[in-house]
Order: structure tokens, then sequence, then C-alpha cells
């Protein structure tokens, strides 16, 4: 058995992190954002960005720091080595977006529309999201740390090589899902509300199998009676 638990671990390949260098940035100005504008090296800092439109918007070498992101639509933007730190919005609208060496520190948000995203190579450390919808998304070289994601929406996205490390999964759905090389073991709360059958692909600790028994067991339609 011992054997067996070493042989599994080598069998999960490490997640590649993003290593974000951001170079002297220039302050963006008042003006709002705008469809398919492109910002290279700017700084968005205590901005209110709330409602804004920026379909397509492209930011690389951007730092975003403490905006407000409510109802904000960005659907099909492209975020490439780009930090977002401390912002916080309702509704924020990222579907399709692609987001590629980034780092996402400490936000406070809900009901963020990533569906139909790709995530490569994204760091998502501190803070909470409520409702994540993550549908139809594919998520390569991922990291969520010491976050809380409260029923976040993973059905039909496609996670591969995607870590959690210290945070807490309420309520996770993960119906349809398809896994490669996830590891949960480092989750500090696992919580998987619907799609437990699409676990093939990940790596749990004992103690969390010994969590999500009943989960299995209603799966599989075994009744469980004292």
């Amino acid at each position: 058995m011992a054997k067996r638990a070493r042989e599994v671990t080598r069998e999960v390949t490490a997640v590649r992190r993003p290593e974000v260098r951001l170079p002297p940035l220039a302050p963006h100005g008042p003006a709002e954002l705008e469809p398919e504008g492109d910002y290279d090296g700017l700084e968005f800092r205590n901005l209110d960005l709330s409602g804004q439109e920026g379909t397509g918007a492209r930011f690389m070498d951007c730092g975003v720091y403490g905006c407000a992101l409510d109802e904000t639509r960005l659907p099909g933007a492209r975020f490439i080595d780009t930090v977002l730190s401390g912002v916080r919005g309702v509704g924020t609208d990222l579907s399709r977006a692609s987001l590629r060496d980034v780092e996402i520190h400490d936000v406070r948000m809900g009901g963020v529309q990533l569906h139909g995203a790709v995530l490569e190579r994204v760091l998502i450390r501190g803070g909470k999201i409520d409702y994540l919808n993550l549908r139809d998304t594919d998520l390569r070289d991922v990291v969520f740390e010491n976050c809380v994601l409260a029923e976040p929406d993973f059905a039909s996205a496609r996670l591969d090589r995607v870590a959690f490390a210290g945070c807490e999964l309420r309520g996770a759905d993960f119906t349809g899902a398809r896994m490669k090389d996830v590891d949960l073991r480092g989750a500090a709360l696992l919580d998987i509300a619907r799609g437990v059958d699409r676990l093939a692909g990940a790596v749990i600790t004992p103690s969390q199998l010994v969590d999500l028994a009943p989960a299995f067991a209603a799966q599989v339609g075994v009744r469980v009676v004292a």
C-alpha cells in the first residue's frame, strides 16, 4: 500500500506557477474602459470601473489594485503578465476571457462570470469569491491558494494541472468536469455538492476520502443505515 501511495504521488504533475514581474507602470487616467481597448504597462489603482464596457480589451503588463468591478463587462478580454490585487465587485463579466501568467490576490467578489474562459498559469491567492462561474472553462496550471470559493461552478470544465492549497471549497459543482493531475490534497475544506463521480484524474487524501464517503455512496445508490 505504501509503495502504491508513493507511485501515485510521483504521478501527480506539478503545477507551473506564473512568475509575473511587472515593469515600472504608468498610471491610467480617468478615462473609462473601451471595447477592444489596448492597455500596456498601466497601473489601475483605486478606480471605480463599475458598469464600464471593456469587451475584447487587452491588458498586458498591467497592475489592477483596489478597483471596483461591479457589473463591469469584460467578455473576451485578454490578461497577460498582469496582477489583480484587492479588487472587489459583484457580477463582473469575464466570460470567454483569456488569462495567461496572471496573479490574483485578496479579491472580494461574487457572481464572477468566467464561463468559456481559458486560464493558463494563473495564481488565485487569498480573498473570497462567491458563486464563481467556471462552466466550460479550460484551466491549465492554475493554483487556488488560501482562498475561499463558495459554491464554485466547474461544470463541464477541463482541469489540467490544477492545485487547491489551503483553500476552502464550499458546495463545489464538478458536474461533467474532466480532470488530469488535479491535486485536492491541500484543500482545507473539500465540500462537493455535485459531480463527485467526476473526480477521476484527481488526488485526495485518505481523510478526504472518508469525508466524501457519503457523497460517493449516494452517487452509486448505496444507502447507509445504522
